[in-house]
């Protein structure tokens, strides 16, 4: 239990966790609803030979900070922004060493479910960050940093390539600037979709410019995010609506609540063609960081889309399935472990879209399985014979696998993919492709009626001919 107030009552654990995977392990404290990307974080931000407890190695630099500087009143305050993750410090300012002395705030920490973005509390924060960082080093630069900003766009339900995404992602970052006793250098947009925003950033305008320079950026994610549980870097969109555990990630879930969906009922619109989640791209990042950078001092390079070679971009169109279209859903079996293969048709019947659902398997293997399939749709989509993939990834070998249920087109498989696309390639190609044995050959396709010659070859060199077609090796 630590004696510094703010955390006291704070439910702790114990973990070892290194910097990086070749770190040695140290054991750390943090509060036990922290994930351990936030506890290799710590790790990495606590010097060598002290304990990486979170509250004592905090309480460092808020008294190098708050103390030396005459800002004791916000010494509390830094230590509640970091308890409740909506700021932590750089890797600098943890460890006192050179490098750039700054805070990160996340702004999806600052977003309550019941109220919405507080825009008071943000204020507090830049307010209480500002004196320090400008008090304890009037001669050098130093930064805020917004992060998450996609995390705060899902928890309010906005689709983050979007005219409102962008102007509050405008807004806040204006918000931050006049906040610093700065002058806005654009104007802001019209309409700000949170209420009080525009009236927050009217009521800074006539805040003087503090002594110290500090900077409104966005900076390269580092330490300081994954100890906050940032998802999504600065203001980068989230790629991905599940994390490397194959669970839905906190963005995902705030705007799944936020659009009125339960887990369940998100499914059962996937499962039916719809898709809940729009997932943001380069482009929509690159428009994004259009909208930001007049009202930040420091950024990243704008994203840019890689243009594809002309010959590819002839080839690549994309051809867009309609809204309601056709297709079967198959239910089947491999070596004991079920899926499901739902189909989706163009009108002419073939097929652009897969989606494999599967039982009781590991929460990564299911992820996984469902991003291999929306890869294959969207290959299809462009153009990709499905020729190629059954090639690709028939017979291919991995567990599960064994005999087929609820199919009579496979009667055995030799993982699901190769059920898979051998199921395929019977329903659209025609094409029964036969199971490979068990050291991994395919048998021969059978003779031909007719003989290859006028007269038929003599015995022995039709057996050997024979035998040798059997050693047909498949990829």
């Amino acid at each position: 239990m630590s004696k510094i107030r703010t955390w006291q009552g704070v439910r702790m654990r114990k973990v070892w966790a290194g910097a990086d995977p070749d770190a040695e392990p140290r054991l750390v404290v943090l509060p036990a609803a922290w994930d351990d990307g936030a506890a290799a974080a710590l790790a990495g931000l606590t010097p060598e030979g002290a304990p990486a407890v979170l509250a004592t190695v905090a309480d460092r630099w808020v008294r190098a900070l708050t103390l030396r500087t005459g800002q004791s009143e916000a010494a509390e305050l830094l230590h509640e922004l970091l308890l409740m993750r909506q700021a932590a410090p750089s890797r600098a300012i943890w460890l006192a060493e050179a490098g750039a002395r700054g805070f990160v705030l996340n702004l999806a920490a600052f977003h309550d479910p019941l109220h919405g973005f507080d825009v008071a509390g943000f204020e507090m924060a830049v307010d209480a960050i500002a004196a320090v960082l400008a008090a304890s080093d009037p001669a050098s630069e130093s930064f805020i940093a917004l992060a998450d900003l996609a995390g705060l766009l899902a928890g309010l339900g906005l689709d983050y390539d979007s005219e409102p995404a962008r102007a509050l992602g405008a807004g806040v970052a204006a918000l931050l600037r006049a906040r610093l006793g700065e002058a806005l250098p654009a104007p802001l947009p019209s309409d700000l979709p949170v209420e009080g925003l525009a009236e927050a950033i009217a009521a800074s305008a006539g805040i003087p410019r503090r002594a110290g320079r500090v900077r409104a950026v966005i900076a390269d994610p580092g330490e300081a995010e994954a100890l906050l549980g940032v998802e999504a870097g600065g203001i980068a969109p989230s790629f991905a609506p599940v994390d490397d555990m194959g669970r839905l990630t906190a963005s995902t879930r705030a705007f799944l609540a936020a659009q009125g969906f339960s887990a369940e009922s998100a499914l059962a619109a996937v499962l039916s063609g719809e898709n809940p989640l729009g997932v943001a791209g380069v482009a929509a990042h690159g428009r994004m960081h259009d909208a930001l950078a007049p009202f930040l001092h420091a950024m990243p390079a704008r994203p840019m889309e890689q243009s594809l070679p002309a010959r590819v971009e002839n080839v690549a169109q994309k051809r867009d399935l309609p809204a309601r279209r056709n297709g079967y859903t198959q239910r089947a079996s491999v070596g004991g472990h079920k899926l499901f293969l739902r189909t989706g048709e163009y009108a002419d019947g073939r097929l652009g879209e897969i989606d494999i659902a599967l039982g009781k398997e590991a929460p990564g293997f299911r992820a996984l399985m469902d991003q291999f399939a929306h890869a294959v749709s969207i290959g299809l989509q462009h153009g990709v014979k499905l020729d190629e993939y059954v090639e690709a990834f028939a017979h291919t070998r991995f567990g599960p696998a064994g005999a087929v249920e609820g199919d009579p087109s496979v009667a055995r498989a030799s993982s699901l993919l190769d059920y898979v696309f051998r199921h395929l390639a019977a329903t659209y190609l025609n094409r029964e492709i036969p199971a490979a044995s068990e050291d991994g050959f395919v048998p021969a396709p059978p003779p031909r009626e007719e003989p290859l010659l006028p007269l038929d070859l003599p015995r022995d060199e039709a057996r050997s001919t024979s035998a040798r077609g059997k050693l047909r090796i498949v990829r």
